[in-house]
């Protein structure tokens, strides 16, 4: 399986504390990706659009971390945004266990949110969706 660099995408506000497991499984020695940067937090604008826009760009997927307000992180949704119009790859994770995580508002209808496990990351990053591999109910 060829190494994928992600992009990871998530609500700053609210969910700072979740890439960090994320970049821990992608310095396990079996991982499939390594993380090539992620969120900016800085105020949304047209600079911030573009830089967005290149670190996507240079990404091979896009991973976007669901919390509880996803739906309202008006950074995710400009990067959901960027990634639909630079067509590229992206899964939505289910970043907490025991809560209801919310889709961000620029994402798909159909986009399911999946069940963060390890042993199905490797699925999704190689573009393994459901039914193949467990979404949230």
């Amino acid at each position: 399986m060829a190494m994928k660099r992600a992009f990871i995408s998530f609500d700053f506000d609210h969910d700072k504390d979740l890439p960090g497991s994320l970049v821990s499984q992608a310095k396990r020695s079996e991982s499939p990706f390594n993380i090539t940067d992620w969120s900016l937090k800085e105020p949304i604008n047209e600079k911030w659009k573009q830089k967005a826009r290149e670190l996507i760009r240079k990404a091979d997927l896009i991973i976007v971390i669901c919390g509880e307000h996803t739906h309202d992180a008006d950074g995710v949704a400009a990067e959901v945004t960027i990634v639909h119009e630079e067509k590229k790859p992206y899964f939505l994770l289910k970043g907490r266990r025991r809560k209801t995580c919310k889709k961000p508002r620029s994402a798909r209808h159909d986009d399911e949110i999946y069940k963060w496990k390890w042993k199905h990351l490797g699925r999704l990053i190689n573009g393994e969706r459901y039914p193949n591999v467990p979404a949230v109910q």
